[in-house]
């Protein structure tokens, strides 16, 4: 094993971290936007409004004023750069100590043998140097330019800020061209990093899936021992609610500016969220098949057991308890068929599924909360209040 090799080991066992990395993530901290223990949210999401969203203000006021007012209104814009940005940015935090809470979890826990616990260390360290390898991110750089250069023209129209004339002799102002060369960009980038890491996250949990896991059926979580891998869900719910958002922001768009109705957006929607649902719960899909094989097994062995010690027990107090039937009450047998009857229950009602609905809700409503303004597009907030008094009444 090379020193290179065996330093990353000794990372993996300390560090546990799938986002303190990469080419972007040292850059911000060569400028002093990340330090070991403090992410800088405020510093970090100011500074990225500021490349972002300041200068389509300045060169819009500037020159083309006319188109002010209608870029204080653009929703699409500020959805992505006031709201979905920040929400990427606090996302790298909260996957990160999800991550390492679950990775912390597994060794306390004596979940892996000694050998398989080593063989997930050396997952981790090939994780690690993914992470901090150039490649990727200039994938996800190369396919954001290949995307703008491809699509920006079906994603602009002549709204004053923007641009000017239509179809083939749509022309961009200067906002317009800062905002599909920089702005919409800097989201769809952390967007990719953001992935990049849920990748990484994803494999991981699959190489984990495939090791000697120490499992129980009657462990009270009802997943077997592994329902803390329901945590996972929720780290992705920033990622859902800044596409959500930037998503649901083309919409109400749609619906306040040219004709659109909200139930045309329903396919999309049903689509929208059958993919998140994927990509956040799919990581857990790999433990199913061992933790339904787990229900299985645990039935049948303890109720093997089950059988002996409910035998004796019947030939004991049923068919020979004349005469015993004062010593009934004092019996340490009743208690044990008790307990053991709560213990097969426990099995009975063993999840395959490692996650239960509330490490789910967080989640949801970063889906359903985005969805808001689309709704309120299509029906004014004067007339739901309106309704939910007369619910009242």
């Amino acid at each position: 094993m090379d020193t290179k090799t065996s330093a990353l080991l000794q990372a993996a066992a300390g560090e546990l971290s799938l986002v303190r990395g990469g080419p972007f993530f040292r850059a911000q901290q060569a400028l002093g936007l990340i330090r070991p223990n403090q992410w800088n949210f405020t510093r970090r999401m100011l500074l990225l409004i500021a490349i972002g969203w300041l200068p389509l203000v300045i060169f819009t006021a500037v020159l083309n004023p006319q188109g002010l007012l209608s870029l204080l209104r653009e929703y699409r814009i500020h959805a992505r750069l006031l709201i979905a940005v920040p929400a990427l940015l606090i996302g790298e935090s909260f996957m990160e100590s999800r991550f390492r809470l679950v990775m912390q979890h597994i060794r306390q826990v004596g979940l892996l043998d000694a050998p398989d616990l080593a063989y997930m260390d050396q997952v981790i360290a090939t994780l690690t140097r993914l992470r901090d390898a150039y490649l990727p991110e200039l994938v996800v750089f190369v396919l954001l330019i290949i995307h703008t250069a491809v699509s920006y023209r079906g994603l602009v129209d002549a709204s004053p800020w923007l641009g000017y004339g239509s179809g083939a002799d749509l022309r961009l102002t200067v906002a317009g061209w800062y905002a599909v060369l920089v702005s919409a960009p800097l989201f769809q980038f952390l967007l990719g990093l953001s992935l990049w890491e849920w990748l990484l996250w994803t494999f991981f949990a699959f190489r984990l899936s495939q090791r000697n896991l120490r499992l129980v059926p009657t462990h009270p979580d009802e997943h077997g021992g592994l329902g803390f891998l329901g945590l996972t869900a929720a780290a992705f719910a920033p990622v859902a609610f800044a596409a959500t958002a930037v998503i649901g922001a083309t919409w109400r768009n749609d619906i306040l500016h040219h004709g659109a109705r909200l139930m045309d957006f329903k396919l999309q929607a049903i689509v929208l969220l059958v993919v998140i649902a994927m990509v956040a719960l799919g990581p857990l899909l790999f433990f199913v098949p061992r933790l339904a094989s787990l229900r299985q097994q645990g039935i049948l062995e303890y109720g093997i057991l089950g059988q002996i010690h409910s035998a004796q027990f019947h030939e004991k107090w049923v068919l020979h308890r004349a005469g015993h039937e004062a010593e009934f009450l004092q019996a340490p047998e009743s208690t044990t068929l008790a307990n053991f009857a709560k213990n097969y229950q426990e099995i009975a009602q063993l999840k395959p599924f490692p996650a239960d609905m509330g490490s789910l809700y967080g989640l949801a409503a970063a889906v359903a909360i985005p969805a808001l303004p689309v709704i309120l597009a299509q029906i004014p907030l004067k007339v739901v209040l309106m309704d939910l008094l007369k619910t009242l009444r």
